[in-house]
């Protein structure tokens, strides 16, 4: 019987290695998983690559695992934000390396790993700093940059609701980079504030299929957000 519920924090982090490459979903604070961020700070797996939106704000979650020295280089689209003060603080004492990638070129190269493809070109940035480096070619005449998957060894998702087999339902906008991180991700690990019956979600809802899910944990929203 396929049953990718896990009981505890626990056995839902287990696993997870120093150096590994992590996937944050979240945009800002909204459909961010702070509870399974403190399970991989409890966890205690460090030297980490973290790959989100944004580089956290105040001191909890994400700020939170950086604060610790946890992570040695975050890649994002908006390293400064209203409240990022544990990045600028990490940045400007040269104790994290930074990557910046612009937001679409972000949720497609996640969208790419996910999908088997090892890259694409892109119009975006060129002729920029961040384009600096990388291949160019024209197409119709249009100057493109070769931009590379980003595939991570953990992803940490939120979700509305799931079934045992790891199908998923988001709610509005905390869909964001969740479902591409999910199908991006060697392990994919989902905290869900709520469990259905299996066959009780409408298929033309599920926006992650549970073929990219490995674990399950049920975080009812008062916990998920502490």
């Amino acid at each position: 019987m396929i049953d990718k519920r896990v009981a505890t924090m626990a056995e839902a982090m287990a696993g997870i290695r120093d150096g590994s490459v992590v996937l944050i979903g979240g945009f800002g604070d909204v459909g961010q998983p702070d509870a399974l961020i403190e399970g991989l700070i409890a966890q205690g797996a460090t030297n980490l690559t973290v790959v989100a939106n944004n580089a956290g704000r105040g001191r909890t979650g994400l700020a939170h695992l950086m604060e610790l020295g946890r992570v040695r280089r975050i890649v994002c689209s908006f390293p400064r934000s209203r409240g990022s003060v544990v990045f600028e603080e990490l940045y400007s004492a040269g104790r994290i390396e930074l990557e910046i990638v612009p937001q679409g070129t972000l949720a497609e190269r996640l969208r790419a790993a996910g999908a088997g493809i090892p890259a694409f070109f892109t119009p975006t940035a060129v002729g920029t700093r961040l384009a600096d480096g990388k291949e160019e070619r024209a197409f119709d005449g249009r100057p493109h940059i070769l931009e590379y998957a980003l595939p991570g060894d953990v992803a940490l998702v939120e979700a509305w609701r799931a079934d045992r087999f790891g199908n998923l339902i988001y709610r509005e906008s905390a869909r964001n980079f969740n479902p591409v991180m999910a199908m991006a991700a060697r392990l994919t690990i989902v905290q869900v504030q709520h469990l259905a019956e299996l066959g009780t979600l409408d298929p033309e809802a599920i926006a992650t299929p549970g073929i990219f899910v490995d674990r399950v944990l049920h975080v009812p929203y008062a916990q998920a957000k502490g």
